[in-house]
């Protein structure tokens, strides 16, 4: 026989749901970190609109992190610049990210060396990049003991970072990359290439001279006209295939 509800019991545990997903979202609200709103972090900069959603992943070394404005950096992501909290690590800047970038849930930018992202970066998440990485010279020392190796990373403006890629000490990322998830970039990728793999490389690239090389095998996507109304655009997804050729048989005609 089935057990009877409690009726009231049910009703206790919905309101404090509702409860607890409102106290959750204040405190994302109130949590995430803003130029006017910088709660502990006294970043070396930090532009206008951008924002840190809460909670925050491992945050140190800030007077020598500079973000750029109108950027996007999810929750759970680490930023560091230096080995530890609390060094002085000198007059000029560690990691510097341009305007306009995303990095997405759960990604690491550890900056022991200098990292510079360009603008208009989107990382997708829990992408890692970092200047600094193991060394294992003495094969009779813990490798967790020998000192590390460092060089600085840069990624150029314009790129796509995807799911899962690590980006290595030396990397030199070009102009509008794009890494597939899962890579792992190590030496220079030059600009306008798609590099995939562990150890990444580049399966595609653009040139004036060739265009993409191998072709793309998809049509690029038709970018949504200037001055189309929300209501248009329902409109057009409830056409069916005829209404679509009749439209495409006007604008010829036009």
């Amino acid at each position: 026989m089935p057990k009877r509800k409690n009726t009231f019991s049910s009703w206790r545990r919905r309101a404090a749901q509702r409860v607890v997903h409102a106290a959750w979202a204040w405190a994302q609200r109130t949590g995430s970190v803003t130029a006017d709103r910088p709660g502990r972090l006294r970043f070396g900069s930090i532009g206008e609109a951008t924002r840190l959603a809460f909670p925050l992943g491992t945050v140190f070394g800030e007077p020598w992190i500079h973000l750029g404005s109108h950027c996007i950096i999810a929750e759970q992501v680490t930023l560091t610049a230096g080995l530890m909290p609390d060094l002085d690590l000198g007059p000029d800047p560690i990691l510097r990210i341009g305007d306009g970038v995303v990095l997405g849930r759960g990604s690491h930018v550890i900056a022991d060396t200098t990292v510079t992202i360009g603008s208009d970066c989107y990382f997708g998440p829990y992408v890692y990049v970092t200047s600094t990485n193991h060394s294992y010279d003495d094969p009779h020392e813990p490798i967790g003991r020998q000192w590390p190796r460092m060089e600085p990373v840069e990624i150029g403006p314009g790129c796509w970072i995807g799911t899962g890629a690590v980006i290595l000490p030396g990397a030199r990322i070009g102009r509008n990359v794009v890494v597939a998830a899962g890579a792992v970039v190590r030496g220079t990728v030059p600009d306008h290439a798609v590099v995939a793999g562990a150890p990444a490389r580049v399966v595609r690239r653009w040139t004036p001279e060739q265009g993409w090389q191998p072709p793309l095998r998809t049509p690029p996507p038709v970018p949504i006209p200037d001055g189309m109304t929300p209501g248009q655009l329902r409109a057009l997804a409830e056409l069916d295939e005829d209404g679509v050729a009749r439209l495409a048989r006007l604008e010829t005609e036009g």
